[in-house]
């Protein structure tokens, strides 16, 4: 039997968001995304890939608290969110 499933791997957070939370997804550089999906590499060798994105490479902004709850799904779920 096939199970279709996927896994997200974290790490710490970098200083963009370890103001939000202590962690955050490992974000893979594009010029290793050939190594990180080569069946011959061998796992210790990939740890070093998993590693904070530089805060530089991405950014931050408000949502709205329909994230917190896994019932939503949606779109509007990455809408800036309206300032009081």
């Amino acid at each position: 039997m096939k199970i279709d499933s996927c896994a997200i791997i974290v790490t710490q957070a970098n200083k963009l968001i370890a103001p939000i939370h202590d962690r955050m997804p490992v974000i893979l550089a594009p010029g290793n995304l050939d190594r990180w999906l080569d069946p011959t590499q061998d796992a210790a060798g990939l740890l070093p890939l998993l590693k904070p994105a530089p805060a530089d490479d991405i950014g931050a902004y408000p949502v709205g608290l329909s994230v917190n709850s896994p019932k939503n799904d949606g779109p509007e779920l990455i809408d800036h969110a309206q300032q009081p």
